[in-house]
């Protein structure tokens, strides 16, 4: 066995000891293809018949302590915007989902957008989602992406949305926003890289020459310390961030480097979510005390690359090269009466599992040869 074989082990078991999970009073359950009558600008009565723009809809339930009073927020991410010359598809559907937001009755008490508003953090993006996000009047959180940040190093995002991290407390729930992207090891200034040359690394995850930029780094591990430091150990805490809070795929940078010493933090509380974007696909993860829900994209769902796919990787449906709002969607969070949240992924599609590899791309070797990227021959993973 190698060393990182054996530090993962010796890690995986400090972090999933037997008996540690979440809160079981935070339950969980799934149930998929369900159908909710949901308005759309027109009024819609319970039991109405459902038409149109209704989503197919697969929930996460989950109920949180005496101390949560009911509330619902929605969240928005990955649009990766490009300017209106380029391409208006990925806008059409960011306007779609705005605007089904706003239409949420009764109103969500906030709307968090979970970073990669813009494809290549042109400001001209960033300011065309800006305008965009002014149809939902609600108040708005905001966390970057990659695709937001490495052009100007967030200066526009900064001046347009604010920074990060940041904290309020909502109703009985310590809410929590982390930058996941801004906190790098600089990579890039050695290979003498300009900007543009930076993003579009960044961009396309590629961590071999831009390296693992997704991380805390100490000065935001700190800042989440001493965030929490207040808050009682047996009260939910919903932390919000673009990339995944474990080690999902690096590669890919599906992670943050210091993942581990986020869990640590975390550790003490039993009732922790982490609501994520970035992977573009329904994701629902546990490790120790911590659950991790990933959520969909607006802009494609996430697709195979032609390099680097996972072994035993399960073919996807692919989506419908002729329908843009395929396989996409957005998600509404809200506490029931009963002091339980309901998680709705607001799917813009009618097929999201299969069985078969039929238009998979991953079956195909005619249409598609995969083959190891640079950094999987790199990294020990």
């Amino acid at each position: 066995m190698s060393e990182i074989d054996r530090m993962r082990r010796h890690m995986d078991a400090e972090l999933r000891k037997p008996g540690e999970h979440p809160d079981r009073s935070t339950r969980i359950t799934r149930r998929t293809f369900l159908h909710k009558t949901f308005l759309t600008g027109t009024a819609v009565g319970a039991g109405s018949a459902a038409f149109g723009w209704l989503p197919l809809v697969n929930t996460i339930d989950m109920a949180f302590g005496a101390t949560a009073q009911p509330f619902k927020f929605a969240w928005i991410s990955d649009t990766h915007l490009y300017p209106k010359s380029v391409n208006t598809r990925f806008v059409d559907k960011a306007v779609r989902a705005f605007k089904e937001v706003q239409a949420m009755d009764p109103p969500a008490d906030f709307l968090i957008f979970g970073g990669d508003l813009a494809q290549l953090g042109d400001p001209v993006e960033l300011e065309l989602g800006n305008q965009l996000l002014k149809e939902v009047k609600i108040k708005k959180v905001f966390i970057p992406g990659e695709h937001d940040w490495y052009l100007d190093m967030g200066k526009t995002w900064n001046k347009l949305f604010g920074q990060s991290p940041w904290r309020f407390d909502h109703k009985g729930v310590r809410i929590i926003g982390l930058d996941t992207v801004g906190s790098a090891p600089d990579y890039w200034s050695a290979k003498k890289m300009s900007p543009k040359e930076r993003m579009d690394h960044m961009s396309v995850l590629d961590g071999t020459v831009a390296g693992a930029w997704s991380g805390l780094g100490n000065k935001q591990l700190q800042w989440l310390n001493d965030a929490l430091a207040d808050w009682p150990k047996g009260s939910p805490v919903i932390i919000f961030s673009h990339t995944p809070l474990y080690e999902y795929y690096p590669p890919w940078n599906f992670w943050v480097r210091d993942w581990r010493e986020v869990h640590e933090i975390v550790r003490p509380y039993t009732s922790v979510t982490n609501i994520h974007g970035h992977v573009h696909q329904v994701l629902y993860n546990e490790i120790g005390t911590m659950r991790s829900i990933g959520m969909l994209a607006t802009s494609w769902p996430w697709p195979y690359a032609p390099t680097g796919v996972p072994a035993l990787t399960k073919p996807m449906v692919r989506v419908d090269p002729g329908d843009p709002f395929d396989g996409v969607g957005w998600g509404s969070l809200s506490f029931g009466a009963a002091e339980r949240i309901e998680n709705d992924y607001m799917m813009w599609r009618q097929d999201v599992l299969a069985e078969s590899q039929v238009d998979s791309g991953t079956g195909d070797n005619v249409n598609q040869i995969l083959s190891p990227r640079i950094a999987d021959g790199m990294w020990p993973y």
